[in-house]
């Protein structure tokens, strides 16, 4: 599945209740999403994790991203490659 199969995916189920609670809202769930996230590495840090669940908090973030992204009309394969992609992508490290 490519990054844009997805994202019409969670366009296809998601869109009209997703659009109807708008941006902020949407943001909020995205926040506790990645909040989980944080939580499911910590457990596997501490050795009390599971990598199931951290591959289904990651899987979880990356739907909310792609909400966010339809609700506000970002196509977030042309957002990558034009971020990472055009122009050698961006300069320095992270």
């Amino acid at each position: 599945m490519t990054l844009a199969e997805f994202q019409q995916l969670i366009r296809d189920r998601y869109y009209a209740t997703d659009s109807a609670r708008g941006a902020p809202a949407t943001f909020l769930w995205f926040s506790e999403e990645v909040g989980e996230l944080a939580e499911a590495l910590g457990h596997l840090h501490r050795g009390d994790g599971s990598e199931d669940d951290l591959a289904a908090e990651f899987a979880d973030v990356l739907a909310w991203l792609a909400t966010l992204a339809n609700i506000t009309g970002v196509d977030l394969t042309e957002a990558v490659r034009r971020k990472y992609l055009d122009d050698g992508g961006p300069k320095g490290t992270k």
